[in-house]
C-alpha cells in the first residue's frame, strides 16, 4: 500500500500539500520518517517566515513479513494478557497454564519483554501490516498494563529484585524506543498538515509557525507521567517485598499502583479518541481492544479491593462482638 493511501485519513488538511508533487509517495515517506529537520534563513517573512527541509536519510522499510510477525506477536501479547486477566478475576491464584509459569507468557515477563523492546527499537522501519508509528502506543499500553496487573514471581528476594528491576528497565526503554518511532511521525503529520512546499527541494516546506518536535496535534508520548508512575509503582513493590510491608508502605504502594492505572486508563481513552477521529478501522479496533483490557484490569482491582474492605469490616465487627461479650 502506498504511503499516501496509508496515511491519507490522518493527514487531514495537509493532504493538499503533497498530492500535487511528483513522487508524492516518496516525499510523504521522507517527511513522516524524518528524524532531523533543518531551519533555513528566509527573506520572505510574509508567506514563508519559516523554511524547513529534512536533513536525514531513511534506509527503507522492512519486508512485509516482518510486519506480519510483529502483528502476530502483538496479538499473542494481547490474548495472553487478556487470558490471565480473566483467570485472575475467576481465581486469584492463577500463576500459570499447564505447568508453564505466568511470567514466561506475559509481555512484561523476562522471556517476551526483550522481544517487545526489539520490535519497538526497530519500529521506525516497520510500516507494513502493523505500522508501529501508528500502533506502537497500543503495544506499549499492553506492556504497561501487564507490568501493573501481574507481579513477578520468584522464590528469593534477590531473584525477585532482579526480575522487577529488569521490568522497570524494560518499561523505561520501551517508552524511549516508542518516542523514537512516534515523534518523527507526529512531527511529519504536523508538517504535512500545516505547511506548503516551497519547491526548492523535495522536502522543503514553508510554514507560518515554528515546527515543534512531536507536533502539537497529538499529546501522547511514550516517556510521560504514565511511564514514571508505573516505574514508581514497580519500585515500591520491590521495596515492600524486600523490606516488608508495613502499614504505611503497603498503602503507599497501593496509591502508586492506583495512580499508574489512572494514567494508563487516561492514555487508553485518549488514544481511542484520537484514532476514532483521525485513524482507520484497524487502528480503532486495536486501541479499543487494548482500552477494554485496561478497564477490565481496573475493574478486577477495584472489585478485589472492595472484597478486601468488606472482609476487614466483617472481621472488625466480629472482633468487636467478641470483646463486648
Amino acid at each position: 500500500m502506498a504511503y499516501g493511501q496509508m496515511f491519507s485519513p490522518l493527514l487531514g488538511a495537509g493532504r493538499s500539500a503533497w498530492t500535487g508533487q511528483d513522487g508524492g509517495d516518496a516525499v510523504t515517506r521522507k517527511i513522516l520518517k524524518c528524524t532531523r529537520w533543518q531551519l533555513e534563513e528566509t527573506t520572505d517573512f510574509v508567506t514563508c517566515p519559516y523554511h524547513y527541509y529534512c536533513d536525514s536519510e531513511y534506509p527503507g522499510d522492512y519486508h512485509a513479513a516482518v510486519g506480519v510477525l510483529v502483528a502476530a506477536f502483538a496479538a499473542y501479547c494481547f490474548i495472553s494478557t487478556l487470558a490471565f486477566t480473566v483467570l485472575d478475576l475467576v481465581r486469584s491464584n492463577a500463576t500459570g497454564i499447564r505447568g508453564i509459569k505466568r511470567k514466561y507468557l506475559l509481555p512484561s515477563g523476562p522471556l517476551l519483554l526483550p522481544l517487545v523492546l526489539l520490535a519497538l527499537a526497530k519500529g521506525q522501519r516497520i510500516s507494513a501490516v502493523f505500522p508501529l508509528a501508528q500502533l506502537g502506543p497500543a503495544l506499549l499500553l499492553l506492556l504497561q498494563a501487564s507490568a501493573l496487573a501481574f507481579r513477578n514471581e520468584a522464590d528469593g528476594d534477590i531473584r525477585y529484585a532482579v526480575l522487577e528491576a529488569s521490568t522497570v528497565s524494560g518499561v523505561l526503554h520501551a517508552s524511549l524506543y516508542l518516542d523514537a518511532v512516534v515523534l518523527p511521525y507526529y512531527t511529519g503529520l504536523e508538517a504535512l498538515r500545516w505547511s506548503q512546499f516551497s519547491g526548492e527541494c523535495a522536502s522543503c516546506l514553508c510554514r507560518m509557525e515554528p515546527l515543534v518536535v512531536g507536533g502539537t496535534a497529538v499529546r501522547y508520548r511514550g516517556l510521560s507521567k504514565t511511564a514514571l508512575a508505573i516505574i514508581f509503582a514497580l519500585c515500591s513493590r520491590m521495596v515492600c517485598r524486600i523490606y516488608g510491608e508495613e502499614r504505611l508502605s503497603a498503602w503507599t504502594r497501593s496509591a502508586l499502583e492506583g495512580a499508574g492505572w489512572l494514567f494508563v486508563a487516561a492514555d487508553a481513552v485518549y488514544l481511542v479518541g484520537w484514532v476514532a477521529a483521525d485513524g482507520g478501522a484497524v487502528a480503532v479496533l486495536s486501541y479499543s481492544l487494548v482500552a477494554g483490557l485496561v478497564f477490565l484490569s481496573v475493574f478486577g482491582k477495584v472489585y478485589r479491593f472492595l472484597a478486601w474492605v468488606e472482609t476487614r469490616q466483617s472481621q472488625w465487627k466480629s472482633s468487636l462482638c467478641h470483646s463486648v461479650v
